[in-house]
């Protein structure tokens, strides 16, 4: 025979479980940001997003070389999330402008950088990265800042090139407060990342001869904790200078697009952008997604 008290302490519990669950949806639904339109593949591969964009240097980068910063000039849709971009070794800021540029055009402060020195190594880049981002959100609530007001402090991300995608992976693993990671083309001497807690994208290249898949790419991505929201894309065709400033259109094109989606997706909490990262497409030789998003 059913006791009468505890099936109605069963259906209490399972009343305040469901409630407790409804809230949790909410609460990620109110922290979602959604700028821009709904996305399609030809947005996403666009020379440029919806939004204009300007820059300005940071006069006194502290802890790094130098820095820039790309913001979208609209002043109506709140705050934006904030990413950091990293050069290659031997490579400078300049060499990535054209991707700051894309990615703030849909919707992010991005914040190029130099490092103290271009042979700086993976893990002193990931460092200054950081530092750089501090700097970064500082001034941005500062009123004679130019990009005054329009960072989202909460909202911080890395991405970084080569050494710089190998900083982006240590800065990830030091950092897990970050909302996401991107690593292009990732060249780092540690290989096991399996602490990283920060959703992580690596773009890596089908014929790179210098952050080679075998030595690289591969075994950072298989070293990540199965639950963790990662994904690896192999550009089809792409070397390892895809990303720079005179790389072929053709492998811009690809990064952006993918590196948008993810921030946006994990960056923003915008979940229009997932289905742009669940599968293998024609411009990739090579596809593979872990954990839930």
């Amino acid at each position: 025979m059913l006791n009468p008290t505890s099936t109605a302490r069963r259906v209490a519990f399972k009343v305040r479980l469901l409630g407790a669950t409804m809230l949790l949806l909410m609460a990620g639904m109110v922290q979602a940001q959604v700028h821009g339109p709904n996305p399609t593949v030809a947005s996403l591969e666009a020379a440029a997003g919806p939004y204009a964009v300007s820059n300005a240097a940071v006069a006194a980068p502290s802890g790094y070389g130098a820095g820039t910063v790309f913001y979208p000039n609209v002043r109506t849709e709140g705050q934006f999330g904030v990413v950091v971009l990293a050069p290659g070794f031997l490579a400078v800021q300049g060499y990535y402008k054209w991707l700051a540029e894309r990615v703030a055009s849909h919707g992010f402060v991005v914040v190029t950088v130099n490092f103290n020195s271009t042979f700086d190594q993976p893990d002193a880049r990931g460092t200054q990265m950081s530092k750089a981002l501090q700097q970064v959100v500082s001034l941005s609530q500062t009123m004679t800042t130019p990009y005054h007001g329009v960072v989202d402090t909460s909202r911080q991300a890395v991405m970084g090139h080569s050494m710089g995608g190998g900083g982006t992976l240590a800065s990830a693993r030091d950092n897990p407060s970050l909302k996401a990671a991107v690593a292009l083309a990732p060249w780092h001497t540690t290989k096991d990342w399996s602490t990283i807690q920060v959703p992580t994208l690596i773009i890596s290249d089908e014929k790179d001869f210098i952050a080679t898949n075998s030595e690289h790419s591969n075994p950072f991505y298989a070293s990540f904790n199965a639950a963790l929201p990662s994904a690896k894309i192999e550009l089809l065709g792409a070397d390892h200078l895809c990303g720079i400033q005179i790389s072929a259109e053709k492998c811009r094109t690809a990064l952006a697009k993918y590196s948008v989606a993810w921030l946006k997706r994990f960056v923003d909490g915008d979940t229009r952008y997932t289905p742009f990262l669940k599968s293998k497409t024609a411009d990739m030789s090579a596809f593979d997604t872990r954990g839930q998003y």
